[in-house]
């Protein structure tokens, strides 16, 4: 035990003595809690500017262009003559979309035919088109159910039955764990842990490469020198880890219904996994800008790896398969989990358990590669405690 605090006082005073680790460990840490959440601080598109061609001037006409107007997904920028001419607003990027009420739009609904209105939008942006798309459509769909269910009523037909026949499936959508429906809230989670986890693999490379380039002599054996550092390295993401996953949400009001305890409590082997992590493949480095450079590389593949941003089925089983040994593929949906859903340990099972098995298979790895470069230089510096 006294080999291990050795280690771990040892490791924490480096950590603190290296600006370049100070920085990427809390400086970043502040620096994407603040700047990364902003271009999502809105949660949801709202009011997005369409044209508006009203080709029939009736009462039934204007009063579609009102609601959709007041839709709170889009808004009425512009009522233009034709079609052409919104065309090329849509070209200019002045408005995102298109709706067309054709001639005699109210006289085809009050004798009871459909009356298709034309919706353009544009699909070069999804997340506009989407927004676009279900704003005007879902606006036409109740104005159609409302004016169905009178003509119905005109007829003589009982009010309630009418209503049963318009809507006969009355569906209400009562979303969970994202109220507002927003990309923040979806996204911000997910990103942090990859950010932790790139923040925190960097810092345990550039540790480890310059202890080997500064030759630095072990004052403990190979299991105590491994166990200490990765202690130094928890005992720092206690504090970087709360940021990151309370305090910043919190701050963004990104919902979060799991308890302090259950977070922090599975943070630990997800800590563990990428600091074991960083030690095997910092050994694998003879200079810290290499670290960096590859550090930016593979950065890209492990946000696609994670499941989060890509759908899990639609990965190649091979790639799947390598992506089972980065932390981040069960943290991310374990630990949102948690923190965002409320699952208790005991109902994240399958990926509490793949983080523990990644930090036992790291731990291992990187003691055996310690073993190992103490045994090479065990001729220089002298007889070497197995403690």
């Amino acid at each position: 035990m006294s080999g291990i605090a050795i280690a771990f006082r040892r490791e924490l005073k480096r950590i603190f003595s290296m600006k370049e680790v100070l920085s990427t460990i809390f400086a970043a840490a502040l620096i994407y809690s603040l700047y990364y959440p902003q271009p999502y601080v809105n949660e949801a598109l709202r009011d997005i500017p369409i044209a508006l061609v009203d080709l029939d001037g009736t009462t039934a006409s204007r009063e579609l262009a009102r609601r959709i107007d007041a839709s709170p997904d889009v808004a009425v920028a512009m009522v233009l003559p034709d079609l052409p001419t919104a065309q090329r607003q849509v070209y200019e990027r002045t408005i995102s979309g298109i709706v067309v009420i054709p001639r005699y739009f109210e006289r085809e609904l009050l004798h009871g035919r459909a009356s298709p209105i034309l919706q353009y939008t544009d699909a070069s942006y999804f997340l506009v088109n989407q927004r676009v798309a279900a704003g005007i459509s879902g606006t036409a769909r109740a104005f159609g159910v409302e004016v169905e269910e009178a003509r119905l009523v005109a007829l003589q037909v009982d009010p309630p039955t009418a209503a049963a026949v318009t809507s006969p499936l009355p569906f209400t959508a009562i979303p969970l764990f994202n109220p507002a429906g927003g990309y923040a809230t979806y996204l911000l989670p997910g990103a942090f842990l990859l950010i932790l986890q790139q923040t925190l693999l960097v810092a345990v490379c550039l540790l480890a490469v310059t202890a080997r380039r500064t030759r630095l002599e072990p004052a403990t054996g190979p299991v105590a020198t491994v166990l200490g550092n990765l202690l130094a390295y928890l005992a720092v993401e206690a504090i970087v880890v709360p940021i990151y996953l309370i305090v910043t949400p919190y701050f963004y009001g990104v919902p979060r219904l799991g308890s302090l305890a259950d977070i922090l409590v599975a943070a630990i082997p997800f800590v563990l996994a990428v600091s074991a992590m960083g030690m095997v493949i910092g050994s694998l480095f003879r200079s810290p800008l290499s670290v960096q450079l590859v550090a930016a590389a593979i950065g890209m593949p492990f946000f696609f790896l994670s499941g989060f941003s890509w759908p899990t089925e639609a990965i190649p089983p091979a790639l799947h398969a390598v992506s089972m040994l980065v932390p981040s593929t069960f943290a991310v949906t374990g630990l949102t989990m948690v923190a965002q859903m409320g699952a208790s340990i005991a109902e994240i099972n399958l990926q509490f358990l793949g983080l523990w098995a990644l930090a036992i298979g790291y731990v291992l790895l990187a003691i055996a590669l310690e073993w190992r470069r103490q045994r090479r230089n065990q001729p220089s510096t002298g007889q070497i405690s197995t403690a």
